[in-house]
C-alpha cells in the first residue's frame, strides 16, 4: 500500500477506490516500478483517513479556528526492497522493511478568491526508534477548473533526522568493504523537495478520475550518498474513486 495524492485534497469529498502509480524503487534510484495504490479520503468527527496529502494516514483532528485544524495520526511508512533495484542487488544493500509512524499535524485551508489553498505541516516518529523522525511541509493550490475538469499544483519538502536519513542513505563500513561503496553518514537535513500537478475529472456525480505528476529532487547530504544513483526522480499516478 502506498499513497496517491489527488486534487481531492482541496475538497471535503469522501471517496475510495483503486489507483496505479509508477515510481522509482527509492528516491535516488535509476530503477522504476509500478504498483497499486489506494485513493481514499474520509473526514468524520473527529476521525479521518486519507491518502490525498502524500501520505497514507489515519487518526483524529479538531478545529482550532475556521479553516485551521490540528490532529494526531498513524501513518504507513514505505520500505525499500533490493529486488526493485539492480543497483541494490549488485551491491548487496539490505532491505528496509515497511512500517508505521505516529505523529501530529497542523493544517490550514483557505480560499483566495476562487483559488483554494491548503498548507500542511506534519511531524512523524517511526515506531521503530532506529528509523528516526521526519518533518514535512506541503502546499497545494487549485489553479484551474473548466466543466468537469479541475487541476492544482503542489510543492512539498521533507526534513529527516540523522537516524531517518541513515536508514535509507547511509552506508556502513561493513557494507562498504565487499561492495566497494564508500562508507557514508548523511546526518540530518532536508531529504528532498518536490513539485507537481494534480488533476481530476468528474465522470458522474458518484465517480471521479484523479491523478498526479510529481518531480522530486534530493537535497543536502542525502544527494551525495553512494546509494543515490541520480538526484531527480519522477512519479505519475491515476485512479478512479467512488464518492460516498
Amino acid at each position: 500500500m502506498a499513497p496517491l495524492a489527488v486534487v481531492a485534497e482541496l475538497s471535503e469529498d469522501s471517496m475510495i477506490g483503486p489507483g496505479l502509480r509508477t515510481r522509482p524503487a527509492y528516491d535516488g534510484s535509476a530503477s522504476q516500478r509500478g504498483e497499486l495504490v489506494p485513493v481514499v479520503r474520509y473526514y468524520g468527527h473527529p476521525w479521518f483517513v486519507r491518502s490525498t496529502q502524500g501520505v497514507l494516514e489515519a487518526g483524529l483532528r479538531m478545529a482550532l479556528a475556521p479553516g485551521l485544524h490540528a490532529g494526531a495520526q498513524i501513518a504507513y511508512e514505505p520500505g525499500r526492497k533490493g529486488r526493485d533495484s539492480d543497483f541494490l542487488k549488485i551491491h548487496g544493500v539490505p532491505d528496509v522493511d515497511v512500517g508505521a509512524s505516529i505523529g501530529v499535524h497542523l493544517e490550514w485551508d483557505h480560499k483566495f478568491g476562487p483559488m483554494p489553498v491548503t498548507l500542511l505541516a506534519r511531524a512523524r516518529q517511526h515506531t521503530g526508534s532506529e528509523r528516526g523522525a521526519q518533518v514535512d511541509l506541503r502546499l497545494c493550490a487549485g489553479v484551474f477548473q473548466q466543466g468537469r475538469f479541475s487541476a492544482g499544483i503542489f510543492t512539498q519538502a521533507l526534513w529527516a533526522n540523522a537516524k531517518s536519513a541513515n536508514t535509507f542513505y547511509g552506508v556502513t563500513p561493513a557494507l562498504s568493504g565487499p561492495t566497494r561503496l564508500p562508507a557514508f553518514d548523511p546526518g540530518s537535513g532536508w531529504a528532498y523537495a518536490s513539485a507537481g500537478l494534480l488533476w481530476s475529472f468528474d465522470v458522474s456525480k458518484q465517480w471521479i478520475v484523479v491523478g498526479n505528476l510529481e518531480a522530486r529532487r534530493l537535497q543536502s547530504n542525502v544527494a551525495s550518498s553512494p546509494l543515490a544513483e541520480r538526484r531527480s526522480n519522477y512519479y505519475a499516478a491515476a485512479g478512479i474513486a467512488d464518492r460516498f
